[in-house]
């Protein structure tokens, strides 16, 4: 059975679980090596992970490179606009075709209906990079990174500040997958997937609405925004203003734990969700976070090799 994961809840929270503790094992193995060294068991050697990019990326492309060398694989970048898919060619026959290629498919793309006919019609897994629906390998990297600083998943109070978007949709995803709490403060019109919420809270997670912002940060373990405007979304001036109440700046986050920590997927429009003094501040963990999208992302690629869970 091919192992795709194009949400969180395809793996489910044992499969995470196990990923998370995969990492931290890898990252710390790795400690002191120059980053292009491979693991010393090269769990991916002989594989191959096709890349394919209809957004822009940094992270996303820059960390699932690494990890497949890391691995001992390789991988293959592929713009969107430079295939035969930006000419008209069907996500279903770009998906054959690729399957007698390569050993995987990772794919950042706009519409989740793309990804999931991806997945339909491959003979690989399938891996979401983004979609317009969720971000699974993000929210892999920052569970991984609220573990990694001493703060445990059940019962954790995460608040969630800005736009309802694929981020959060995945947060809310693995709240109901990990057992923890999302009070989220989101502009009105602005509001998450409501599917993501009845899956979370069916599975016993607390998720919380509410348009004040102070209301969400009050009593935080964690404190997470993105930026509010998206690649490709229009009518920014008007989203910009009605997301300004939802800035995270110094006065919000002392409503939080005096040990709260402080979390954004980047890149950042600084200023704008969040000060600088937030950004760069001690609080903060964005660059290990950041980091993390490659360490959590190896454990990803290895479960849907079914070398882990």
């Amino acid at each position: 059975m091919i192992r795709h994961f194009l949400n969180l809840s395809d793996a489910g929270g044992d499969a995470i679980a196990a990923m998370i503790a995969d990492a931290i094992d890898r990252k710390a193995a790795r400690a002191g090596w120059p980053k292009g060294r491979v693991d010393s068991d090269a769990p991916l050697a002989g594989h191959t992970l096709a890349m394919i990019f209809e957004k822009n990326s940094t992270r996303t492309r820059t960390s699932f490179e690494m990890a497949m060398k890391q691995l001992g694989g390789d991988s293959i970048f592929m713009a969107g606009d430079q295939m035969q898919l930006g000419r008209g060619e069907s996500i279903a026959d770009t998906a054959r075709v690729l399957s007698g290629y390569v050993d995987a498919i990772m794919i950042r793309t706009d519409d989740h209906a793309k990804i999931e006919e991806m997945a339909r019609h491959a003979g690989v897994p399938v891996i979401n990079g983004l979609t317009d629906l969720s971000h699974p390998c993000q929210i892999a990297a920052d569970l991984l990174t609220i573990i990694e600083h001493g703060k445990a998943l059940p019962g954790l109070e995460l608040a969630w500040l800005g736009d309802g978007n694929n981020v959060l949709n995945s947060i809310i995803e693995a709240a109901g997958l990990m057992k923890f709490n999302v009070r989220m403060a989101v502009p009105e019109g602005y509001d998450q997937d409501i599917a993501f919420v009845e899956q979370a809270r069916a599975a016993g997670a607390t998720i919380t609405l509410t348009r004040d912002a102070a209301e969400a940060a009050a009593g935080a373990d964690i404190v997470v925004t993105d930026t509010w405007v998206s690649m490709g979304q229009d009518h920014a001036h008007n989203k910009l203003a009605a997301m300004m109440p939802y800035q995270v700046n110094d006065r919000l986050m002392a409503q939080a734990k005096a040990d709260a920590k402080f979390l954004h997927c980047l890149p950042a429009h600084r200023g704008e969700e969040a000060t600088d003094s937030v950004l760069d501040g001690a609080q903060s963990l964005i660059w290990d976070e950041a980091e993390n999208r490659l360490h959590a992302q190896k454990s990803i690629l290895l479960w849907c090799f079914g070398k882990l869970g």
